[in-house]
């Protein structure tokens, strides 16, 4: 028997909802192409399933943030394009060549680094990153052109795009400034055809701006978030509802009978108010469930009903107050992200009363929690 067959508790990825969200993204920011961002074993999600399911949903690129995460794509034998949002390390470069991934550079050791990766062979494709006011990573607008130029005259590398990324596109009160950014990366792009300069594919937008800003959306949209189910911006009218493709799912290990005025957990911070069954679930902050979502009000689902987490979560498991006479005992199913019955608790329910975002939700559940892949036909 596998090891991660003996836990009770598992993600469960929808790969028919990853391919509905891209397909989604494809149809309606035609006709820019769509890149999946997979960085981050697909914000928790596995990479290499998320991966191909984007493709099958027609996304032309994938995206990642280390070398590492687009070697392992390439080890898996997945044979896309795959761009790196951050300009590698000069050791690394040889190993971009010979994965056949796009770097993105944007100084001028990275340049040298990566020409002197590819000299004497087929030449290298490479994207130049510009800031135009994350102040992240990315050249600095003045020096694009220089940049740009630097690439053109090596003989192992070749433009084949140019990008930024928008600071504040999720931000409804800000779209000045995304109007701002936008019209930095104009000028730049206008920089360098004047100079000669072919910039290659244009790409500024991530989710928000994918959804919500038509000018941002140039050849290329990069997708996160929204790729898994998410929008960090009320979809635009007409748009088809996106589908959370993770849920996290358990089974009650114990449930037992307490009386009113007994304490839970840690602390004893959590007092019943009436006789009650509380259910023990094996899971924890070692998982990805957050410490202090208890203190937040944050609730399961067991029997097709929301349930309070009762007391502080612990590492390795967590309790529900299931109320007077409860209907439940081990073995019952419980949800803590996804669907049972007609309710629901999403990765935005758990980061609204946390003051975070669904992207730190989903990339914080444990690699010890296994993943169960589902593909709806």
């Amino acid at each position: 028997m596998r090891g991660d067959a003996w836990r009770a508790s598992w993600a469960e990825i929808d790969l028919a909802a990853i391919r509905h969200n891209v397909r989604t993204l494809v149809e309606r920011c035609t006709p820019a192409d769509v890149c999946a961002v997979v960085k981050a074993d697909g914000y928790g999600h596995g990479a290499v399933a998320v991966a191909r399911a984007a493709l099958k949903g027609g996304a032309a690129w994938l995206a990642v943030a280390l070398v590492e995460e687009g070697i392992a794509l390439r080890h898996a034998g997945v044979d896309a394009p795959v761009l790196l949002l951050a300009e590698p390390p000069a050791a690394a470069m040889g190993a971009v060549r010979a994965a056949a991934l796009t770097p993105t550079l944007y100084t001028t050791a990275g340049v040298a680094a990566a020409a002197a990766a590819a000299s004497g062979q087929a030449p290298l494709t490479v994207h130049l990153k510009v800031d135009t006011g994350m102040h992240r990573v990315g050249a600095d607008p003045a020096d694009a052109v220089a940049l740009a130029q630097a690439i053109g005259e090596a003989p192992g590398l070749r433009l084949g795009g140019t990008w930024t990324h928008l600071a504040v596109a999720d931000e409804a009160g800000q779209a000045s400034y995304t109007a701002t950014q936008l019209g930095r990366f104009d000028a730049v792009v206008g920089d360098l055809r004047a100079a000669g300069v072919d910039p290659g594919l244009l790409h500024a937008a991530n989710s928000a701006a994918a959804l919500t800003v038509a000018s941002s959306r140039f050849d290329l949209v990069r997708c996160g978030i929204a790729v898994y189910g998410y929008s960090p911006v009320a979809l635009p009218d007409g748009w088809p509802p996106l589908q959370p493709a993770l849920s996290l799912r358990s089974r009650v290990s114990l449930a037992r009978s307490l009386a009113a005025g007994e304490r839970v957990s840690y602390g004893l911070r959590y007092a019943l108010k009436t006789d009650s069954v509380v259910a023990t679930v094996p899971l924890g902050y070692a998982d990805g469930v957050p410490r202090r979502l208890s203190a937040v009000g944050g609730e399961v689902l067991i029997g097709g009903r929301r349930r309070p987490i009762a007391g502080t979560v612990t590492m390795d498991q967590l309790m529900a107050d299931c109320g007077p006479e409860a209907d439940v005992a081990a073995g019952d199913e419980v949800v803590l992200l996804g669907r049972q019955g007609d309710k629901e608790i999403t990765a935005d329910d758990w980061a609204g009363r946390l003051d975070t975002i669904a992207y730190e939700i989903l990339c914080g559940i444990s690699k010890r929690v296994p993943r169960v892949v589902r593909d709806r036909a």
